[in-house]
């Protein structure tokens, strides 16, 4: 039976649909697809914006604590670093003539002289430097001091010989000396029977400390100690006060060395023979209970403190260049063995300590 055949307008009505079903399905995937990319490019584009602001943000926060900790790190090593200059006596070393040149500004004559004596002391003695010393009613045995441990100096010798530590127990018992109990300790007044305990912990501070800086062979450990000691204020006026004492006891052994008409050096007899100082007790009272208060020492006492050390101190005076006096000894003349240390002064009151 043959197979009914469709109508020829009805066949070509019906040809079309299958191009457009397919037509259709493309346009919808394609459609698809870009909404989802389109989606997708958007929620990537957000978290990358996110992510960066983010970024930008931690590095803005991170930036500023940079900032904020460099500030705080600066100030406190400012801080340090001011509290650790003003506690150390003795500063590090600074250039001779840029010292010179900061401090003696001008065309005045005094900063012209001082000028010439600091190139004086450049060029012909040699001194490339200086150490600037605390500038108190100590300074002076500051400056004595620091060169003796710094430089590792030993025990004079007499102190060999006695217990140093038993000292003010001697002048009292031994000698009779009840006026020890109206001495001074800087700035502290009378401190009647105590005097006693305290003198003997300062003396015996003083051997301790110099027994161990003697015993040290390599000088930057030395240095090293000595800008802890001299940076300690209560350890440093113990050790003063100890000086003091033994310039006080080498006073009233030669006056007893005298009584007995027994020779005694040139600069105790100028010594005794001032109203003010005329015998121990004297030169305690109006003397050497003011060191460390109201004034530092005089020439005399310098006389004195070197010969009770056993040292040479060269002294170089700035404000007497040109003069006989710029360059002095304390004492005048000292045994050969006995070691030299050297100060330099503008005034005679403060003394520094020259680098050779």
């Amino acid at each position: 039976m043959a197979a009914r055949r469709s109508p020829p307008g009805a066949r070509e009505r019906e040809g079309p649909r299958a191009p457009a079903a397919g037509s259709d399905q493309v346009h919808s995937w394609m459609l698809v697809t870009s909404q989802t990319l389109g989606t997708v490019w958007r929620i990537a584009k957000g978290s990358v914006m996110l992510a960066a602001s983010c970024l930008v943000a931690a590095l803005c926060y991170f930036r500023r604590m940079h900032c904020d900790f460099g500030h705080w790190l600066k100030w406190w090593i400012g801080y340090l670093q001011r509290k650790f200059k003003r506690n150390l006596s003795v500063e590090a070393e600074v250039d001779l003539l840029s010292y010179c040149a900061r401090e003696w500004k001008g065309e005045t004559p005094r900063a012209k002289l001082m000028r010439k004596a600091y190139e004086e002391l450049f060029w012909r003695h040699h001194i490339k430097c200086v150490r600037l010393v605390k500038r108190d009613n100590y300074d002076a045995l500051r400056s004595v001091l620091f060169q003796i441990f710094s430089q590792g100096l030993s025990f004079p010798s007499w102190m060999k010989e006695k217990d140093i530590v038993k000292l003010p127990e001697k002048l009292l018992f031994s000698q009779g000396c009840n006026w020890i109990q109206q001495y001074s300790f800087g700035p502290e007044k009378y401190t009647g029977s105590n005097v006693f305990g305290k003198l003997r912990k300062c003396v015996e501070l003083l051997k301790t400390q110099w027994t161990e800086f003697s015993g040290i062979k390599d000088y930057y450990k030395r240095g090293s100690m000595c800008n802890i000691l001299f940076s300690d204020v209560l350890l440093e006026y113990k050790l003063y006060e100890a000086l003091k004492f033994i310039m006080l006891y080498q006073v009233t052994e030669v006056y007893e060395q005298m009584k007995t008409n027994k020779v005694i050096p040139s600069l105790f007899q100028l010594l005794f023979s001032r109203e003010t100082s005329s015998d121990p007790l004297s030169f305690m009272m109006n003397h050497l209970n003011s060191v460390g208060d109201t004034c530092g020492l005089e020439q005399i006492d310098m006389f004195i403190l070197g010969y009770s050390l056993e040292i040479k101190m060269k002294v170089f005076r700035l404000f007497k260049f040109n003069s006989r006096d710029f360059e002095v000894c304390y004492p005048d003349l000292p045994p050969r063995e006995w070691p030299e240390i050297s100060l330099l002064t503008e005034n005679d009151r403060h003394y520094h300590v020259p680098i050779f």
